[in-house]
């Protein structure tokens, strides 16, 4: 284990003010397979074209096609306006393959889930991508709080505050699940917190 490194998390939070929607993943892919300084940075990920479908009724609407790239202003813009903010579970890991799946990931540090919801005091709901990330969030957990099955949810009271936890399907193309069907159960998410 001494051999592998400490990888700490690349991006700052993304936390709007207005932030009524916290979502986690576990970790970025390694740099080589980013196209963007932002979450979600690998084209093959299907993040983005999940947020397409389900507010633009188009997979592409987040996507640079020519360059196989992504309008990062255009995710920013919308984030913003939306209130949706954007960090993962793990501060700080261990590669185990230098790859981006989650079974490969050693977390050495969760990241401070509490200090991340006091930028966003509207927030009330937050939303995992995948199931390391779920497992990660729920250390931070108080005791006793159901672990969410995929889309659904389940509630707890942390820092004082009344949360709704959302399993979503991981947007990885490893995810064996079609296209359509990610967006419709974020579709389902997003209408019941009045995103939509």
């Amino acid at each position: 284990m001494q051999n592998i490194e400490i990888e700490t998390h690349p991006l700052a939070p993304f936390l709007p003010k207005n932030g009524k929607l916290l979502m986690l993943g576990s970790f970025p892919p390694p740099k080589t397979r980013w196209k963007m300084d932002f979450y979600y940075p690998n084209y093959q990920n299907d993040m983005w074209r999940i947020f397409g479908i389900c507010f633009f009724q188009n997979k592409d609407y987040f996507l640079d096609l020519p360059n196989k790239n992504f309008h990062l202003d255009k995710i920013v813009e919308f984030l913003n306006e939306k209130g949706i903010g954007i960090f993962d579970t793990a501060y700080q890991v261990r590669r185990l393959q230098a790859n981006a799946a989650d079974k490969f990931l050693q977390i050495e540090t969760v990241t401070n889930i509490k200090a991340l919801l006091s930028e966003m005091p509207n927030c009330f709901s937050i939303v995992t991508t995948g199931d390391k990330a779920t497992d990660t969030l729920m250390l931070s957990m108080p005791e006793g709080v159901l672990k969410p099955q995929i889309g659904q949810s389940s509630t707890c009271i942390f820092n004082n505050r009344a949360l709704n936890l959302y399993r979503m399907p991981s947007s990885s193309r490893a995810y064996p699940l079609a296209l359509e069907k990610k967006a419709e159960a974020y579709n389902v998410l997003f209408k019941e917190i009045g995103l939509l």
